[in-house]
């Protein structure tokens, strides 16, 4: 399902102006990433996808839905969306009863929601805590269970914001396996991240946004290389990207995989 962006500009009441025309058009399918520094417009952007926030000039399309014209609950069936902080989006009192709640208010058959909560809770390995209360569970594993949440409504948009704050190594590998389960089954994933080396790592395109405009847009590796211009918006690219450019590589790398073969064919 595509997203389409023209013109977006939104002021806050108190007077700044976040987006400043925004022109984006994201395919079905597409993993995203979208990178800046904080106030970069990045949040304000992604929360018009879902209704959240309505454009004060411009338009946001998704699937062919001007999204000023559709509730936030209607949307809900098209785009979920994954809070940075899980607290402000987990209320039931078990992991089984949050996990069922959305694809259960968007009206599904007790045998697809059935499928679709337990294929969430195995992907995100919560499975086993079904009748535990969220808040009886680490911060870390809260977050599981705010992306379970998403993931069992099946809709084709899934927003992830900053997914991987606060997330150890193995969580970190969790969210990616997931982000990788969805792009098997055609999903569009856009992804707000600080990360660098993890939108390396799980990230077809990149989207570097600066003082609430784009400031760059098109694959991660191109994006990535771009040293001096994400220095604008105090991104620094990846580690092995930065390495790479100190040995004098000939070409950008921003993955292990990337570096080790570069380093191998220059041998």
């Amino acid at each position: 399902m595509n997203i389409e962006i023209k013109d977006l500009r939104f002021t806050y009441p108190a007077g700044v102006e976040a987006l400043k025309g925004i022109r984006l058009s994201i395919g079905s399918g597409e993993q995203v990433a979208i990178i800046g520094q904080n106030g970069a417009g990045k949040t304000t952007l992604v929360r018009h996808f879902n209704g959240l926030l309505k454009p004060a000039s411009g338009s946001v399309f998704i699937g062919g839905w001007e999204t000023t014209k559709y509730s936030v609950a209607k949307l809900a069936s098209r785009v979920g969306y994954v809070f940075q902080n899980p607290d402000e989006q987990l209320f039931s009192r078990d992991v089984l009863s949050e996990v069922a709640f959305g694809p259960r208010n968007l009206g599904y058959s007790k045998e697809k929601t059935d499928e679709l909560v337990w294929r969430a809770l195995a992907w995100t390995e919560l499975s086993s805590q079904i009748e535990t209360n969220p808040y009886d569970l680490s911060p870390a594993w809260r977050k599981m269970i705010a992306l379970a949440s998403i993931i069992a409504m099946d809709t084709p948009i899934v927003i992830f914001d900053e997914p991987t704050t606060g997330q150890d190594a193995v969580n970190v590998a969790r969210i990616a396996n997931v982000i990788a389960g969805l792009k098997k089954e055609g999903k569009t994933v856009v992804t707000i991240t600080h990360d660098i080396d993890f939108c390396a790592e799980n990230f077809e395109r990149v989207i570097a946004l600066s003082n609430g405009q784009v400031l760059l847009d098109g694959p991660a590796r191109e994006v990535l290389g771009e040293e001096e211009l994400l220095a604008q918006t105090y991104v620094d690219p990846p580690q092995l990207t930065r390495l790479g450019k100190r040995l004098g590589l000939k070409e950008t790398v921003t993955t292990q995989e990337e570096f080790l073969d570069v380093i191998a064919r220059a041998r």
